[in-house]
């Protein structure tokens, strides 16, 4: 037998899926699914009536929660959507680098430099803003479906 040690590095994902399937009658306005492979937050959903020899259908509006672009679909409301794992995380911003990526610290005290600045505007200004003056600022990090970014900013106050 082998002496030596086998050292695993935990992901939070262990392997799992991405997506979890939610029947698609079940999925309502403000909720997530998968709409051409993309991450989607519901806008608006329809129900039509069935017809002579169906199923009745849910048409869905989405708009992508990385890329803000609005994405359609209509599912029989019997059948099955692929629902994200959405997961927000919040970190403290520690520094901000020449290419546009951040650094944040999280809970366990290491750094996570692998994130860029969002590409909204306002979003982008407010943390570049606040960065130079001297707050503290914690960022909000939502993930879905392998991807992350950034999507929301807390003022936590000036540096003590």
């Amino acid at each position: 037998m082998s002496d030596e040690e086998h050292h695993f590095e935990s992901k939070a994902d262990a392997g799992a899926s991405k997506t979890y399937p939610q029947q698609a009658g079940t999925i309502r306005k403000n909720g997530h699914i998968v709409i051409k492979g993309r991450p989607c937050k519901v806008v608006e959903v329809s129900t039509s009536k069935t017809g002579k020899h169906g199923h009745a259908k849910c048409h869905f509006v989405g708009i992508d929660i990385f890329n803000g672009k609005k994405l359609e679909d209509i599912v029989p409301s019997s059948h099955n959507c692929d629902v994200p794992h959405v997961n927000r995380t919040d970190y403290q911003l520690i520094d901000i680098s020449e290419d546009g990526f951040v650094s944040l610290l999280t809970e366990n005290g290491n750094t996570k430099d692998d994130l860029r600045l969002p590409t909204d505007e306002s979003l982008l200004s407010q943390i570049k803003g606040g960065f130079e003056e001297g707050k503290d600022l914690v960022v909000s990090v939502q993930s879905a479906m392998g991807e992350e970014q950034i999507c929301a900013l807390k003022d936590i106050g000036p540096k003590s």
